[in-house]
């Protein structure tokens, strides 16, 4: 054993040679000079405990002197010395609080080329950095528990020497370590090129957050507050203030948010181009006549959900919305019919193109009318639930809608087939869309319509679970609509061959894309003369849950189909000859293939899937109880390029 374990401390220690005589120990010591050796034990080196030190005199444990013990302001001096961002970001990785300093250097606080003593490399390295820190072209994400304070300042340390931030988007959740005003302290001082940011759920974040994102981000273009009950008119108008550049605004449930704030806005943020407001009871029509009459010069899209507005908020708009484009009114239950028709004639949306209307029981016939009088430019128009609205107001509205291109009507159960039809017929040479979702006032009825100019111009009908919509309506559907191109018929229990049939002859362009989803009285037939009349031009064929279709259908399609990508026959009556058929044709090109809920595909479509997987990206064959599982592995292994759905 080496004398060092059995010195007492009494005499001299190890007078005149070394402490040790076992030479397999020697790798234990270090001799510092000839009277002095350190012994440093086998362990894991600690970051302040100093090796044992003997000398000849005395025999003592010293602390290693660390860095650790500097206060925070000398530590802030040296890591502002630091020469680039690359070292920034190591020395970030060394503590929370190394970290936490780095986080709240601003850019200024970075010591400059004259300060600092380096070598012209360096220098130049720091150049480099400080070239691309302004860019801000980086996008970062944070959601639930992952949204913390600690994240926030590792990216506003991390993203300064890689391009700057430029988005940042934090989607928060109820837990007691979210975020609060100290991470967007971190961002406001590291990511001066911020220019947008999202909110979501930050119950912590209050004024003092977001006064510290206005201070440090004057950038900012886009700012979403969604669900953040702590921020207030404060926090609002410090954004106001000091972003000018706001060009984008999105106000969601916060209770705290009221008419101060949006006047505020109105009144700094001269560039601000959008506005949507949802469920913020605080704000009234004093906000919004504040903030659209304010922006009325530059402002195009404006959105108003679920607010305490009335009618002089839709006046405002009418009157100063001289340079929106887009406008979206949702759930506004105090707005009577006198708001539509006040806005409609305000003569100041002549530049409208999208209006979207919901839940508001004051769009009548009288309001409609007046609106497409007063929006001559009004391209789409979509209505959902608008329980007032009738025949009479959809047709006059056509009548005055000439440029009017889309037309979507959901759940608007008082327009019947008259109503629609009578929409067509006059809504002049630009209607290129229309679609009826969930009208329940839709009924077969016999028309005797005289000969009228068919809608050229129609190239995409839609009709989806409307269940009086039968084979009268389809017939009509086929004189008035030749040029169709793109027909989805979706949940048309009611709809037969007799129905679809006079539609495929009639249509004069080629049929494009066709959804039959659901239709489960169709069959074989309207495929068959579907690809032999459509075949050419036919690339989408949805034949989902019509349960007539067999086995015929497929070969129809492998033998005209030829720019066909896409197939759904999920829960058809298909086989595995059906599947065999086009695997046989040499010309199909198939990229997506469904063919899930048909039990009667089994093991034996093996090779044949295979073959149709040359061409395929995806392939469903969920709930095909007949191919085994171990099939379906070898087939992701054979079709490594294609996705599948088992």
């Amino acid at each position: 054993m080496s004398k060092v374990f059995g010195f007492a401390g009494e005499n001299d220690f190890c007078p005149g040679g070394p402490i040790y005589t076992n030479h397999k120990e020697q790798n234990h010591f270090l001799s510092i000079s000839r009277p002095v050796d350190v012994y440093f034990p086998l362990r894991k080196r600690s970051r302040i405990s100093a090796p044992f030190v003997f000398t000849e005199e005395r025999f003592e444990q010293k602390k290693q002197a660390s860095i650790e013990v500097l206060p925070d302001e000398c530590l802030f001096e040296i890591l502002r010395r630091l020469p680039g961002g690359d070292e920034r970001s190591a020395c970030a990785c060394v503590s929370k609080r190394w970290l936490s300093l780095l986080s709240n250097i601003c850019k200024d606080e970075l010591c400059s080329q004259n300060e600092s003593a380096k070598t012209n490399t360096q220098v130049k390295s720091e150049v480099e950095d400080e070239g691309i820190e302004g860019d801000g072209y980086l996008s970062r994400s944070l959601e639930g528990k992952k949204a913390t304070d600690i994240r926030l300042a590792a990216i506003s340390v991390g993203t300064a020497s890689r391009g700057g931030l430029g988005k940042l988007f934090i989607r928060g959740s109820n837990s007691s370590q979210g975020v609060t005003k100290v991470g967007l302290r971190a961002i406001a001082r590291g990511c001066p090129s911020l220019k947008v940011l999202s909110l979501w759920n930050l119950l912590s974040v209050g004024d003092e957050g977001l006064s510290e994102i206005a201070n440090g981000c004057h950038k900012l273009e886009k700012l979403d507050l969604s669900h953040c009950p702590a921020i207030t008119d404060k926090g609002l108008l410090a954004i106001a203030k000091s972003c000018p550049n706001l060009t984008d605004l999105v106000i969601e449930s916060c209770t705290n948010i009221g008419n101060e704030g949006l006047q505020a806005v109105g009144q700094h943020c001269t560039n601000l181009k959008s506005i949507s407001i949802k469920n913020c009871p605080a704000i009234g029509d004093q906000g919004i006549a504040a903030l659209v009459s304010s922006a009325s010069n530059v402002l195009t899209k404006v959105k108003l959900q679920a607010l305490n507005v009335t009618d002089v908020s839709l006046a405002v708009v009418g009157h100063y919305g001289k340079e929106v484009a887009d406008l979206v009114l949702t759930s506004l239950s105090n707005v009577s019919e006198r708001g539509f028709w006040v806005m409609g004639n305000g003569q100041g949306l002549k530049k409208l193109k999208s209006m979207t209307v919901t839940s508001c029981v004051g769009l009548t016939d009288t309001g409609l009318e007046v609106v497409g009088k007063g929006c001559p430019n009004l391209k789409q128009l979509y209505l959902h639930k608008c329980p007032f609205l009738s025949d009479n107001g959809l047709v006059s509205f056509a009548k005055s809608a000439e440029s009017l291109e889309s037309l979507l009507l959901e759940e608007c159960h008082r327009i019947t087939q008259i109503g629609f039809f009578g929409s067509l017929l006059n809504c002049g040479a630009n209607l290129k869309a229309a679609s009826l979702v969930n009208c329940l006032g839709i009924k077969d009825l016999k028309l005797d319509l005289p000969e009228l100019s068919p809608c050229s111009s129609l190239r995409s009908l839609s009709i989806r679970n409307c269940p009086g919509f039968g084979d009268g309506s389809l017939a009509l559907v086929g004189k008035l609509c030749p040029q169709l191109q793109n027909v989805e018929l979706s949940g048309l229990q009611g709809v037969t061959d007799a129905g679809f049939l006079p539609v495929l002859e009639n249509c004069e362009a080629g049929l494009v894309k066709v959804n039959l989803s659901g239709c489960v009285n169709l069959s074989d037939k309207v495929v068959s003369v579907m690809t032999e009349q459509h075949g050419w031009t036919l690339e989408v064929l949805n034949l989902d849950g019509c349960r007539r279709i067999t086995d015929s259908s497929l070969v129809a399609i492998a033998e005209n189909c030829f720019l066909l990508s896409d197939l759904d026959v999920s829960k058809c009556a298909t086989t595995d000859s059906g599947i065999a058929a086009m695997a046989r044709s040499n010309q199909l090109n198939l990229q997506v293939l469904s063919v899930s809920g048909c039990s009667m595909i089994s093991d034996k479509s093996f090779p044949d899937l295979v073959k149709l997987g040359q061409t395929l990206l995806g392939l469903n064959v969920q709930h095909c109880n007949a191919i085994r599982s171990s099939t379906v592995d070898v087939l992701v292994e054979r079709l490594w390029r294609c996705d599948i759905l088992s």
